[in-house]
């Protein structure tokens, strides 16, 4: 079997648009798409998200016609020989570029053996509780109603991203609490808070009752997270977005930097490597909460590694839902449990419109 064809595009729809800070404009999101062919009429898809500030990403996938002539004539097959052979050794390439390829092979691999792919990986459950993760609202009582709704859906979690301002957040974690005695929240600041304002509002975290307390530094502030964990008693864990190479990840998880580590399948440039790092996890003994943030394609992948192991306590789900699920035929939504269940077509397990995904394409690569 041999590769002959990929096709890469940059989905951009106008769809509603978020942040996650007060400092942060609203967020271009964009979908770049692969699509790899072989000539046994097997097929691998997948899509990886990003989210840039004044216009959609287009170097996702102007990354991979660096990495395309090194797929052409390939068996698909040989996934780990193929990772190797893309690895940079110049200078860094988009992580994203390199995990939306060997997302790609791997579910062509699943729909070669029909199986989803976390069966592939050698799945120890098929569902996972889920978290509603939430854009910057205007004030605390929307997001007060906004918990109400998703309660009344089924969620029993929901993680807050906020205005990023100490004082600003914690009244809204107060209130919340108060209102929801009975709710897990998370707190994630995308990196903002100097240390004395991730010291003061952990321990008032901790005496909320929070589940953890999300990205107060940059992840590779290490010696800042290792003090900061010693120091307060609510989980604290990292945005997952800043360590790409498992050595470096590695590291900080056997080094008591976290709680809990954060990774996720975009970050760390493909499901091999985070197949890898919650391995380096459980082996050191701490539970990694893997980010499900983003389209439904990418989200998916993610899905499928959390229910290959059960070092990740909650799937993220995105919310509102729509924005994420544009030019998908089939979508992944929290039932009325608060649970996310395995898709169970092959591969990925997820149909694509691609229509839709044509009427919104802003950007395309063929390669043969």
């Amino acid at each position: 079997m041999k590769i002959t064809r990929i096709e890469v595009r940059t989905v951009a729809p106008e769809v509603q648009r978020f942040t996650w800070s007060f400092d942060l404009p609203e967020q271009f999101m964009t979908n770049t798409v692969v699509k790899i062919e072989t000539d046994a009429g097997v097929e691998g898809v997948a899509g990886v998200s990003n989210y840039t500030s004044y216009d959609f990403d287009r170097y996702t996938a102007e990354t991979i016609r660096h990495l395309a002539p090194v797929l052409i004539g390939r068996d698909p097959r040989e996934r780990d020989q193929i990772y190797y052979d893309l690895r940079p050794r110049v200078f860094p390439l988009s992580p994203g570029a390199l995990a939306v390829v060997d997302v790609a092979l791997w579910d062509l691999a699943g729909r070669l053996a029909e199986k989803p792919v976390h069966e592939l990986l050698g799945a120890t459950r098929t569902s996972i509780p889920a978290y509603a993760s939430t854009p910057l609202m205007d004030d605390v009582p929307a997001y007060l109603e906004l918990i109400a709704q998703r309660l009344e859906m089924g969620f029993t979690a929901v993680k807050f991203h906020c205005w990023c301002l100490p004082e600003k957040d914690l009244e809204l974690c107060r209130a919340a609490r108060e209102q929801f005695p009975g709710t897990a929240f998370m707190h994630d600041v995308e990196n903002n808070y100097s240390h004395e304002d991730a010291l003061r509002v952990g321990q008032e975290l901790a005496e909320l009752n929070f589940t953890w307390f999300e990205a107060p530094f940059p992840d590779w502030d290490l010696d800042g997270y290792r003090q900061l964990t010693s120091q307060v008693d609510v989980p604290i864990i990292p945005s997952g977005n800043w360590l790409m190479d498992l050595q470096s990840f590695g590291h900080a998880v056997h080094s008591g930097t976290w709680t809990r580590a954060r990774t996720d399948i975009t970050c760390l440039g493909g499901l091999t490597p985070a197949w890898e790092a919650l391995q380096l996890c459980e082996s050191a003994g701490i539970g990694c909460e893997v980010l499900g943030w983003g389209n439904t394609l990418i989200s998916a992948a993610n899905l499928h590694l959390m229910l290959a192991n059960d070092c990740c306590s909650y799937f993220e789900q995105s919310v509102p839902y729509e924005p994420y699920e544009y030019g998908m035929l089939d979508v992944i939504r929290t039932d009325s449990d608060g649970q996310v269940t395995a898709p169970d077509s092959p591969g990925l397990g997820v149909r694509i419109d691609w229509d839709a995904m044509e009427a919104a394409t802003v950007h395309r690569l063929v390669f043969d």
